[in-house]
């Protein structure tokens, strides 16, 4: 790994990360509604919701209140959520990973299905198999991921029982002893294959849901760039000299063709953290996204701001990822920044 390159952006997501946390703070404390009385519910005295407030800093000035957030962060804690009454960190631990597995697999089908989608109407471009392709994007960009989940449900769940539609195991298959959080990996490590089976099954649709959007952007995306490749001279050099199309396709147009498209994978893949919360609601998915929306519900401080740096750490770490990748696939990138 380039360091020189890696480096400057490593600092900067970390600033980026700074301004976030205050964002995220002074936001949170501006919203309506007092979450030492929203947590202790309507019955709760004024002497108890005024102990709250004191234990919490919630009746000190913003930051002050930051401050404190800072130096509990220091010590790698997140504080504590009202809606669970337990460690903002051990939440995050139990539903991160859900998401996070969602989210790979996601990653996986739009990558399997978007990219050779989009290659195959570039080739075809102007026949029937580009038309159809573009139909399948189109309408994977414009019907939301909760739409589609719902479809599917109603589809493999109901008309055709095929698949599960909530949850990440059956009730009666056992939890796998936690070792990543990823129930696809711990089953297989516990060596439980039916376990592995079970939640496979359950993440297909969940899965397919949220990536469908991500497949039509994959797809369009690598069709106009390959296109755009398609007519730069070296590729029609290489078909004057015989090439077959494929071996034009596979090896001289899709590598440059793939870096933008490689970008708004990188860049999909973290938004999905986020934008997941429909897809977890509508599969009764316990993760990352939907514990987000609960927490800003009830105004819950600590988690809210917690959440949100975990999902914005995600991101900046997937741009940096997406960044190095680019600059190994095209050396061109990296030693022009070294340059200047």
């Amino acid at each position: 790994m380039n360091w020189k390159f890696t480096l400057p952006r490593i600092g900067a997501a970390l600033i980026a990360l700074i301004g976030i946390s205050m964002l995220i703070f002074a936001i949170a404390r501006v919203m309506p509604g007092d979450p030492a009385r929203i947590a202790l519910g309507p019955n709760a005295t004024e002497e108890q919701v005024a102990a709250l407030r004191a234990e919490r800093h919630l009746d000190a000035a913003l930051p002050v209140q930051y401050w404190e957030f800072v130096k509990a962060l220091s010590r790698g804690d997140l504080g504590r959520s009202l809606y669970t009454n337990r460690p903002v960190t051990t939440d995050i631990a139990q539903f991160l990973p859900a998401t996070l597995e969602l989210v790979l697999v996601s990653v996986i089908i739009m990558v399997v299905v978007g990219l050779p989608l989009g290659a195959l109407s570039a080739h075809f471009r102007g026949r029937f198999p580009d038309h159809l392709g573009r139909l399948i994007a189109l309408l994977g960009i414009c019907t939301p991921a909760f739409v589609w989940g719902v479809i599917l449900q109603l589809v493999f769940g109901y008309f055709y029982p095929i698949f599960p539609i909530e949850g990440r195991l059956l009730e009666s298959t056992p939890v796998p002893p936690a070792v990543t959080g990823f129930y696809l990996i711990d089953t297989l490590l516990s060596g439980n294959l039916s376990a592995f089976g079970d939640a496979l099954h359950h993440l297909i649709l969940p899965a397919t849901a949220l990536a469908l959007a991500g497949i039509g952007q994959t797809a369009r995306l690598t069709r106009s760039n390959m296109i755009e490749v398609y007519a730069k001279p070296y590729v029609e050099m290489a078909s004057a000299y015989g090439f077959r199309p494929w071996r034009i396709a596979t090896r001289y147009a899709f590598r440059p063709a793939f870096i933008p498209t490689l970008t708004i994978l990188g860049l999909e893949c973290a938004a999905m953290l986020g934008n997941a919360f429909l897809v977890e609601k509508v599969f009764g998915w316990p993760g990352i996204s939907r514990y987000g929306v609960e927490v800003i519900i009830r105004k819950d401080l600590d988690a809210i701001v917690g959440t949100v740096l975990i999902i914005a750490a995600a991101f900046l770490i997937m741009n940096i990822l997406v960044d190095v990748l680019v600059s190994i696939i095209n050396p061109r990138i990296r030693l022009s920044q070294r340059k200047s």
